[in-house]
């Protein structure tokens, strides 16, 4: 038991110090690249913090336990506002981007209705799977044009940023995602362990243990963002990684164990991740109208 309890707090120290080395490096290829933070953030930090989520979920469908994939999707997103996004914004007030009201928060009101009519039915399938993925490809398509033939990382702003060696900036962020997806795996691991000992079903560990466990990246992350000052990042990280989850996380048990889904983790789990993301957007919105 001390020896569990003494890898679950080296698995926080890697986390923390991993989203530090991994923001470092994100920021650093940015300003080499030209592209934007929110960009960075809503790709690169998005899918490394998203990580753990597609690993432990593709694991948990392999081994047909598609309820805890399921779970770990839903509870993720839930985390990842509620919690990751809530303490951020203590720590520092987010400013959210004006670019995101045309492109960022439409395609997570997009993802997420599409999600509600997949899974009111309580089964994900192959076809369902197939859906997201589309989706997936038709997101990241328009995100990528949408960034070469757009918005540049204004010059004020470059200015700000550490300028480091494009190879050193690499270096980092692959040394930021292996430690942040090692440290999440070393808390699912061992706090899984623990909870199974108390007899607790797969559903309950994937909303809970499973989902904290993954989305930690998110929050280290965000905190790592908005204390160097990349608030868009941190907002870029949030929305990227909820989108994700959906499109690319939850199409694995769908793809590997199709099959029902439990129907407390629609009206109780799902449901609650969908108030908190309009919740989410409505804020978003009403912040950048205020900008204007």
């Amino acid at each position: 038991m001390l020896l569990e309890i003494a890898l679950i707090i080296l698995g926080f120290i890697g986390l923390i110090w991993g989203a530090d080395r991994f923001v470092f490096g994100a920021s650093s290829v940015a300003h080499n690249l030209g592209v934007s933070h929110l960009m960075v953030g809503l790709t690169i930090v998005a899918f490394g913090t998203s990580a753990p989520e597609i690993f432990s979920s593709a694991i948990a469908a392999i081994e047909d336990t598609p309820e805890l994939a399921i779970g770990n999707a839903f509870g993720s997103n839930l985390f990842n506002v509620g919690v990751a996004l809530g303490v951020t914004a203590i720590i520092s007030p987010l400013n959210p981007p004006r670019s995101l009201a045309s492109e960022e928060l439409p395609a997570l009101l997009l993802v997420t209705l599409a999600t509600t009519v997949l899974v009111i039915d309580f089964y994900i399938g192959t076809l369902d799977s197939i859906i997201l993925i589309i989706i997936a490809f038709f997101l990241g398509y328009k995100l990528f044009k949408k960034e070469l033939t757009g918005d540049q990382l204004p010059t004020e702003s470059r200015l700000k940023i550490k300028k480091a060696k494009y190879a050193q900036g690499i270096a980092y962020l692959i040394l930021g995602l292996i430690l942040l997806v090692l440290s999440a795996e070393v808390l699912v691991y061992y706090a899984s362990a623990m909870a199974m000992r108390l007899n607790v079903s797969t559903a309950i560990i994937g909303l809970t243990i499973v989902a904290l466990g993954t989305s930690l990246p998110e929050l280290a992350a965000c905190i790592a963002s908005v204390l160097k000052g990349h608030h868009d990042l941190a907002i870029g990280n949030i929305i990227g990684s909820n989108i994700l989850n959906l499109i690319v996380v939850l199409p694995f048990p769908g793809l590997i164990a199709a099959g029902a889904i439990d129907p407390s983790l629609v009206y109780r789990d799902f449901l609650i991740m969908l108030i908190l993301t309009l919740l989410l957007c409505s804020i978003c919105y009403r912040c950048i109208k205020t900008q204007q």
